[in-house]
């Protein structure tokens, strides 16, 4: 036997039967429905039963009383006297009582004559004809009980009539044959059962059509899923209605979308690197495969290399931080002195270049945003404009709150050639510079302007970043960020 046989005939690797859901759901509401059904139809057969029990004892107990009291107070209709014999006594009750059509009337005289109503009894065996259960029950003790027999049980009662006056003593039975009234129960158990195999029936066609019509949905989005691909996510469940199927489908399309801007960021990210990256790599190659032996020559291919890789560093650094703007913690707002953020950028900002730089305006107040990455975004502002300025050139910095539109905005103004206006948009792009450069110092890999993009859009709001006409010439470049400081001061007032 091969090792794969072996494998193939282990326990674990063997594959079980699926089960549906739409299966599952038909028998659990199978097993409910039989549960239910079945203890329906015993509890009420034993109240029932019950009824009958409570019935039977009530005409014992009441056939019992009514002798008793006619042997007290009877008199004999021919002397108008009370009763000198008890066979005359027994006699005259029985001729006078209406029974029940199962229930039997005996009198017993002298230990073995048997007085009785003159009818018949539904019964395969009479008490009267059963000398040995009439026995047991007239020398018993007991004055009431049940007996159990091969032809039915009897529930009886009896009454001793005592000598006294009498001649005789005897003995008055009532004996009820309960196997007619006890089969009744039976029978409506009987009924119950046959009416809940058809209700079970009825549940199982209506079950599997109700959980096919629940289910359909969730075998679209099975079916939906096992359609998709990295290189297909357009595919949406359409929802229809406000249950939690709808809900389930308008969570599916949520996740699609962001698997969707998952793969889009992650094939742009291969896309720009690739793309990005393949120059500066063929520069490094080219000049180390034509790099001569000489100092000089071996010296210029090292300059032009590291700063071959230094460029691809920083585009790669760049790409990283476009790829976490995917991410929910991206940005990660708190409460800022806006004055002092604006203040700590112009420090960092006038170390990237001689330039006129002017604190221009600062705003006052609490803001919540990402000082970090606010600050990053801003410097890359304050990079560009050197980038397309000439030394001495003005560069503003500063800050203003709007609290007509609650929001807070800062910015970079440069004196600068300014930007097209069909280059408006096209600047924010990654890799994207305009159709003509601004100045002649740009050397970036033209993500700077995504990467402040991507810090403005990422505050909650959200926030976005503007391009704007510098009064005498130049570009303004504003963050434009939701003063959530604001809305949280407001809402302290009012719970105050």
């Amino acid at each position: 036997m091969t090792t794969a046989d072996h494998a193939d005939r282990t326990p674990g690797s063997r594959t079980l039967p699926r089960i549906t859901a739409r299966v599952r759901i038909l028998l659990w509401l199978l097993v409910v429905m039989t549960v239910a059904l079945t203890a329906v139809a015993t509890t009420t057969r034993s109240i029932l039963a019950r009824d009958v029990d409570h019935r039977i004892s009530r005409l014992l107990a009441q056939e019992t009383g009514e002798f008793a009291n006619f042997v007290e107070r009877g008199r004999d209709p021919e002397t108008g006297r009370p009763f000198t014999t008890a066979r005359r006594l027994l006699h005259v009750f029985l001729e006078r009582q209406y029974s029940d059509p199962d229930e039997e009337l005996l009198g017993v005289v002298d230990g073995d004559s048997v007085i009785r109503q003159r009818r018949d009894i539904p019964s395969g065996l009479p008490l009267h004809e059963d000398k040995e259960a009439l026995r047991r029950i007239t020398e018993g003790e007991a004055r009431s009980g049940t007996l159990e027999r091969p032809e039915g049980e009897i529930r009886w009662a009896r009454v001793t009539i005592e000598p006294g006056g009498r001649t005789e003593p005897g003995t008055f039975v009532v004996a009820f044959h309960a196997d007619r009234e006890q089969a009744g129960p039976d029978e409506v158990f009987r009924i119950l059962l046959a009416i809940s195999g058809v209700a079970l029936l009825l549940t199982c066609g209506i079950g599997w059509v109700v959980a096919g019509r629940i289910l359909a949905p969730v075998r679209l989005v099975r079916a939906t899923a096992a359609q998709l691909t990295e290189q297909d996510l357009t595919r949406r469940i359409p929802v229809q209605g406000r249950d939690d199927i709808a809900a389930l489908a308008e969570t599916f399309n949520a996740m699609l979308d962001r698997l969707e801007r998952a793969f889009a960021a992650q094939r742009q990210f291969v896309d720009d690197a690739g793309h990005e990256l393949r120059t500066p790599i063929t520069i490094v190659r080219g000049h180390l495969e034509l790099m001569g032996d000489e100092p000089e020559e071996r010296e210029e291919t090292v300059r032009v290399v590291t700063d071959e890789l230094d460029r691809m560093s920083r585009i790669v650094e760049d790409l990283l931080l476009l790829a976490k703007a995917e991410r929910p913690d991206f940005v990660t707002p708190g409460p800022v002195e806006l004055a002092e953020l604006t203040a700590d950028v112009f420090v960092k900002a006038r170390t990237l270049g001689e330039r006129d730089w002017r604190l221009d305006g600062v705003a006052e107040g609490t803001v919540l945003l990402d000082p970090q990455r606010v600050t990053q975004a801003m410097v890359q502002l304050a990079q560009n404009a050197v980038q397309h300025t000439a030394p001495g050139a003005r560069v503003r910095i500063g800050s203003r709150r709007l609290p007509e539109d609650r929001a807070v905005e800062l910015y970079v103004a440069d004196s600068g050639p300014g930007v097209r206006a069909e280059d408006s948009e096209l600047i924010f792009e990654r890799f994207r510079r305009g159709t003509t450069r601004r100045g002649s110092r740009g050397s970036g890999a033209g993500l700077g302007l995504s990467i402040v993009k991507a810090i403005a859009e990422g505050h909650p709001g959200p926030g976005r970043v503007e391009l704007r006409a510098t009064e005498g010439g130049g570009a303004t470049f504003v963050l434009v960020l939701p003063d959530s400081a604001a809305d949280v001061a407001e809402e302290e007032e009012d719970e105050e």
